[in-house]
């Protein structure tokens, strides 16, 4: 199914952050043209750079909410495949910058729709927004795609306005288009190469690194985690299978929705729970750094993916353990000196294979 993208052209929007980067070493590995579309690498270190990915595709630096120049960008390209990966992915730092947040998340992705109106030949478009897309309410049992958007944070309210404008654009524009757009949610992706703040893991190597404890503010959190590769390769199926309905209409209208791409219930596990297993692979120890008037963090937040196992026939296929161990694998490789390109390489072909 993945041999689908070799010798096509492929537009990724946020190339150069921690998911793109990891999509785009895997696009490349599978001999796919690659065209990514993102402002400098967010961190420093930087995965992307780490890749070596800027000599192996075209690398344009340029902001999403550019409209000119992303519409300029995408229509030069004549994209066969799209994915929009650009985002301010950060609760806690939407707290602080909201504007910034709504305009990168909401108006980058409704430019990017437009831009995808003056597309005349096929091209399938996979959005990526987040679990945290919904509605909250803290119950236990996970979220399907037919669930209410919503978000009580400035980043989560982003993603819920993102899928509503998604909806929007593909019923008033999309229905009679070649252009097939998706929209995808995915859990709490860890792996080698992130290096965010506020992120459990990257704090994690950063303090481990420094030979300090590791300061968790909300250990009791549940979240769905999984692998980078695990999301990818819904992302990557579900376009493969958007680009091949042209003679059946009514899968076509199934599949030009919104999909959950997350865990299996057995990876539904505590912050607390992560950075144990974590520390099973990398010397260090953690302190509870709760607060009470710390910003609101949903405490309970997993995903449905009954819909993406029943019309994609995918399924997550690096469970918890496995993807701890993993993710330890590719840092403990960096701070070793190691080549983590090879090493990233290899985990993907491990992946797929």
């Amino acid at each position: 199914m993945f041999s689908d993208y070799q010798n096509k052209r492929v537009f990724v929007t946020g190339h150069t952050g921690f998911k793109g980067s990891w999509l785009c070493q895997w696009l490349l590995s599978i001999g796919a043209s690659v065209k990514g579309y993102a402002l400098d690498p967010p961190t420093q270190p930087s995965l992307f750079e780490s890749l070596g990915l800027s000599e192996q595709i075209i690398d344009v630096r340029a902001d999403i909410r550019d409209r000119q120049r992303l519409n300029s960008e995408l229509i030069d390209f004549q994209p066969h495949f799209v994915f929009h990966l650009a985002a301010q992915p950060l609760v806690r730092y939407s707290y602080s910058n909201p504007l910034e947040t709504y305009e990168t998340n909401v108006m980058g992705t409704i430019y990017l729709l437009d831009a995808l109106r003056q597309l005349a030949a096929p091209c399938a478009s996979v959005m990526v927004t987040s679990d945290k897309c919904y509605e909250n309410r803290e119950w236990l049992y996970g979220y399907r795609e037919e669930d209410p958007m919503g978000g009580s944070d400035p980043y989560s309210s982003s993603k819920g306005m993102a899928e509503l404008a998604i909806s929007a654009y593909r019923k008033s524009y999309f229905k009679d288009s070649p252009v097939r757009i998706s929209s995808a949610r995915a859990g709490n992706v860890i792996g080698g190469g992130d290096w965010a703040l506020d992120r459990i893991i990257p704090d994690c190597i950063r303090a481990c690194q420094q030979q300090i404890p590791i300061e968790v503010r909300n250990p009791e959190a549940t979240r769905p985690w999984q692998h980078v590769l695990d999301p990818l390769s819904g992302y990557l199926l579900l376009g493969s299978k958007l680009l091949k309905t042209e003679t059946n209409a009514s899968y076509r209208t199934q599949l030009e929705h919104g999909f959950n791409f997350g865990p299996p219930n057995d990876s539904n596990r505590t912050v607390r729970d992560v950075v144990t297993a974590l520390l099973e692979h990398l010397p260090g120890r953690w302190i509870d750094k709760s607060t009470i008037n710390a910003p609101h963090e949903a405490r309970f937040l997993h995903l449905s993916t009954d819909k993406a196992n029943k019309l994609l026939s995918w399924q997550s296929k690096w469970n918890f353990a496995e993807s701890i161990r993993r993710t330890a694998d590719w840092y403990h490789c960096h701070m070793s000196g190691g080549d983590v390109r090879s090493l990233t390489q290899t985990q993907i072909e491990l992946f797929a294979g």
